[in-house]
């Protein structure tokens, strides 16, 4: 939402609504303009701050209630690897010990060599494939946590949050940052703990075999682990542009599907597609330069692999020609040496999942380090028992002020009051103050200072449940999900039968056009309830507002989407429905104003007028030349 202006005329004497002690007729501050987004604003460059170590936290968190399961896949790997590994060793035994013995008419030796490897090969497919599948079990398990939680998580932070994080970032956390993960997890791992025992592994059985070529085989790894380590550093940096690069074209897709109507009403087709394919051919650009540097790694491990083994050969042949060393062991050096190298290519996708995943983890980690900024109270405590047979409460405003996080006073210091099942009407100029002043009601936000009541309690120490159970809003936009027509009336009371629902439309005049629909309260609204006219879909969310029998109703814009005998009809069954509730409705339509007990005028945050809209009209303030502007615009 847009920081609006916070300076203007002072408040009336009414006891009702009077500002604060530096609010006076003399009063002239300097208007505050709202400040705009620093240019290094983490927000706008999709850079949330990480707390240090946060990433692995995660992780750990991820895979902890599977520890069972993670250390039965560790075996399992670990009995695999000793099952392959053992190849090289039944060559080599073969070559120096069961050939010869056949020469000798033995064959004992190399049919259980031939046995040995049929059996070692039966082994590993065996304990590879229920590898495979307990590991899947793992990754699987994990990623629907994790997409869980930042479901979870997006829904619980506040409006403030979502007015500056756009939706296209939540969906490339939620899907492109996961498959990042997904893709470690079920490949990426697997390959590192397969090298890294094969390293141990062969490392041992050179090192056994022969010291000097052991020794040579180890030496080779000292280019390699440099190479690694350059990799990663350069890697690092690429992806984590790549992953905000992949972010921003998701955003643009997004946000120009959404406003597809104004984009074909403005003809933005053409302009949009320049942008989108700006940001697209960054991507590519950020995605190429990941590319290049695996291809980089990918030739740099090959040359010095193949060093080793040539290095390897001419020293092994050099021992064998001088019966310092048997050929079959020998035989089994280059073996393995080939069977350690040859995963160095996969090691390198390895890292370039890992790169992947490390920044898709740190992007996921920023989001679910934020804290609600409208957070929900450690003791929460409940509403007094009602009194009266009417739901309305008293609803306070004492000594508060409102300014956005990126600066600029919207609601300086003011103090009003609300009695319980009374309507109040706000008017004012767009940003005058007024959707802030429902928003902070509703508790969308908490004011900067001062306090919120409700019948005496605070609204910081009302837990969720009870505050959206007391206070309901109604917004210009009337939001409705895929579902049927009943079950976006029953959102707020999930649990309500079918008759409240239709007594709920009924009352609100929503039900004819209900039952003329094609399943009636059972059709399908589509996204958006593109199936129903904008008016219609103020109308549910009417009946909606109605069926939660809140204590607190607040209507913003409510009826500014409704042509002039849908809005008289939902004026008609308006008072019927506010009747003992305590009502604020905020309204640019003076025709709204008929149905309130008050009416409070705003102007650059500040109330200027308050009392009766009768009142008011015959007077000779604000709200006067309104309403005389408004019937000048109906003559």
């Amino acid at each position: 939402m847009n920081a609006e202006p916070d300076t203007g005329p002072t408040a009336g004497p009414n006891p009702g609504a009077t500002a604060g002690p530096e609010a006076g007729p003399a009063a002239k501050a300097a208007p505050a303009v709202p400040r705009p987004p620093a240019p290094g604003d983490p927000f706008d460059q999709d850079d949330l701050p990480t707390p240090k170590g946060a990433t692995a936290s995660l992780l750990r968190s991820l895979l902890a209630p599977m520890k069972g399961r993670v250390a039965l896949t560790a075996v399992l790997l670990l009995l695999q690897q000793a099952a392959v590994q053992a190849g090289p060793l039944l060559v080599a035994y073969a070559i120096d010990r069961a050939v010869p013995a056949f020469r000798d008419h033995d064959n004992g030796p190399l049919v259980a060599v031939g046995v040995g490897y049929l059996l070692c090969a039966l082994a590993s497919g065996g304990l590879q494939y229920w590898f495979i599948s307990a590991a899947a079990r793992v990754s699987q398990d994990a990623l629907l946590d994790l997409r869980g939680r930042i479901f979870r998580h997006a829904q619980a932070l506040s409006l403030d949050f979502h007015e500056r994080y756009t939706s296209g970032r939540l969906i490339s956390r939620s899907t492109a940052d996961v498959e990042s993960l997904r893709e470690l997890l079920n490949d990426g791992l697997q390959e590192l703990v397969t090298i890294a025992l094969s390293f141990a592994y062969i490392s041992a059985v050179l090192l056994w075999l022969d010291l000097s070529l052991g020794a040579l085989a180890i030496a080779s790894f000292v280019p390699l682990y440099l190479l690694v380590r350059l990799y990663r550093r350069r890697a690092g940096r690429v992806y984590a542009l790549r992953s905000t690069a992949i972010a921003a074209v998701i955003v643009k897709f997004v946000e120009t599907m959404n406003g597809i109507r104004p984009v074909r009403a403005f003809r933005r087709e053409a302009a949009n597609d320049a942008e989108f394919e700006d940001l697209n051919r960054r991507h590519e650009q950020k995605n190429g330069d990941a590319i290049l540097e695996m291809a980089r790694y990918v030739v740099g491990s090959r040359v010095v692999a193949n060093s080793a083994v040539a290095a390897m050969v001419l020293w092994g042949a050099h021992r064998v020609a001088d019966g310092s060393l048997e050929l079959g062991v020998l035989a089994a050096a280059v073996l393995y040496l080939r069977r350690l190298y040859d995963p160095i290519d996969r090691l390198g996708m390895f890292l370039n999942s890992y790169q992947s995943a490390t920044a898709s983890l740190e992007k996921i980690s920023g989001l679910l380090a934020q804290a609600p900024s409208v957070p929900e109270p450690s003791a929460p405590r409940e509403l007094p028992v009602l009194e009266s047979e009417h739901p309305g409460r008293e609803v306070v405003f004492d000594g508060v002020r409102f300014a956005y996080r990126t600066g600029g006073e919207v609601l300086p210091r003011f103090d009003l009051t609300l009695p319980a099942g009374q309507t109040v009407a706000v008017v004012g100029s767009t940003g005058a103050g007024k959707s802030t002043l429902a928003k902070l009601l509703a508790r969308f936000y908490d004011p900067t200072e001062g306090h919120v009541r409700l019948d005496g309690v605070e609204l910081r120490d009302l837990s969720g449940a009870d505050l959206r159970r007391g206070v309901v809003m109604v917004t210009q936009e009337a939001f409705l999900f895929s579902g049927s027509v009943a079950d976006n009336i029953a959102i707020g009371s999930p649990d309500a039968p079918r008759e409240e629902i239709e007594r709920a439309a009924k009352a609100i005049g929503a039900h004819d056009f209900i039952t003329a629909l094609p399943e009636g309260y059972d059709t399908d609204v589509r996204k958006r309830g593109g199936r129903i006219s904008a008016g219609q879909r103020q109308l549910v969310a009417f009946a909606r507002a109605l069926l939660a029998d809140p204590a607190v109703l607040i209507l913003d814009e409510a009826t500014s989407s409704l042509d002039i005998p849908g809005e008289r009809a939902v004026q008609r069954a308006m008072s019927t429905i506010l009747k003992g509730r305590t009502a604020v409705v905020i309204a640019h339509r003076l025709s709204t104003v008929e149905i309130a007990d008050r009416v409070l005028v705003m102007e650059h945050g500040r109330v200027v007028e308050d009392g009766a809209p009768a009142e008011l009209i015959a007077g000779t303030g604000r709200f006067a030349d309104l309403h005389r502007a408004w019937r000048d615009s109906l003559a």
